[in-house]
């Protein structure tokens, strides 16, 4: 993809941004707002989880946030392990707090990117990423990412996201921005559709849902799943 990304946020000035924005996270409502689908899809994905790993211990969630995903969770496989990862601190701190009230499980807190954190080969049985992929950016990044997810998994575990999409034809492509462009002016008019997409041209860089089902593919899942998309996000993932 011969996209240019020099214009596009620095981790740091993403994690700036989050470390200010963190009781807006702390609400899915509030914090999803703009997310289209986001109860439907973090109920989606936590059942699936649930389904394909009943029997869960170690849950690794990307992008924490606030936490809202991995209390989802818990609510369906109560006391899981949990290991949290963002990139900032003040979330961070956020979520093992509400996580913490939550399971009676072990928490790690790591701050830092997916791509760079150290992770244990083999050690979960569940991995979630909310809202979070969208971030990654050339195809060496991607790459780099599910390689590692899939080798932080077990065997027979499962990898689930919920994220902002793009699609590969361009008019459809087009279609679902403009689409999506009247869901944002619907819910908080024409200003606060303004400073979203703006935030999403400067910080976030998405694929295709089939870029990333190919990608789940190819680096060793044996099963792919779509479990909801609506307009310019989707809910899927991959078993190990």
């Amino acid at each position: 993809m011969g996209a240019n990304f020099k214009n596009k946020s620095t981790n740091e000035e993403i994690r700036q941004r989050f470390d200010n924005d963190v009781e807006r996270f702390s609400n899915l409502e509030t914090g999803q707002q703009s997310t289209i689908d986001a109860p439907i899809s973090l109920e989606l994905i936590t059942d699936a989880a649930k389904a394909v790993n009943p029997m869960a211990v170690n849950l690794l969630d990307i992008g924490c946030g606030a936490g809202n995903y991995t209390i989802k969770m818990l609510t369906k496989l109560p006391g899981l392990h949990c290991t949290l990862v963002d990139l900032s601190k003040p979330m961070l701190d956020k979520a093992c707090r509400r996580v913490r009230e939550t399971t009676s499980g072990h928490i790690d807190a790591i701050q830092g990117d997916i791509r760079t954190v150290a992770l244990a080969p083999g050690h979960y049985d569940i991995i979630l990423a909310g809202a979070v992929l969208h971030h990654l950016r050339d195809d060496d990044d991607w790459r780099l990412a599910f390689k590692k997810i899939y080798s932080a998994l077990r065997e027979g575990g499962s990898f689930w996201i919920s994220d902002l999409i793009t699609h590969s034809s361009e008019e459809v492509n087009a279609l679902f921005q403009d689409k999506y462009s009247a869901y944002l002016a619907s819910i908080g008019g024409t200003g606060y559709r303004d400073r979203v997409l703006s935030y999403i041209e400067k910080e976030d860089s998405p694929r295709p849902l089939t870029f990333q089902l190919d990608l789940l593919k190819e680096v060793g899942f044996r099963h792919v799943e779509i479990l909801h998309k609506n307009s310019c996000f989707a809910a899927f993932g991959g078993i190990r």
